[in-house]
């Protein structure tokens, strides 16, 4: 009895294209809320909070995070939800 071999085509799996997520200064929130609000939306720490909105304070826009386009929105629908300015843009 002849045994057959069943070879299968390689899978590729494509990697899924990343997007930044971007803090925008405003006028409006303190700074102490900024912080408070990138810790509990994106699960950051208070030193990397700090970091993120001082950059967003000195240079009008931060970069938050990059993930996948799936996470991104999510953040950046999470932090504009707690009204704060928040844009993504596909990582170059």
């Amino acid at each position: 009895m002849a045994t057959e071999t069943i070879t299968r085509p390689a899978t590729i799996r494509k990697i899924a294209p990343r997007y930044r997520v971007l803090l925008h200064n405003d006028d409006f929130n303190s700074m102490e809320y900024v912080v408070q609000t990138l810790m509990e939306v994106v699960s950051l720490t208070q030193p990397q909070a700090v970091d993120i909105m001082m950059a967003a304070h000195a240079d009008g826009c931060a970069l938050v995070i990059i993930c996948v386009q799936e996470h991104a929105e999510f953040y950046c629908e999470g932090l504009q939800s707690k009204g704060l300015t928040s844009t993504i843009e596909p990582e170059e």
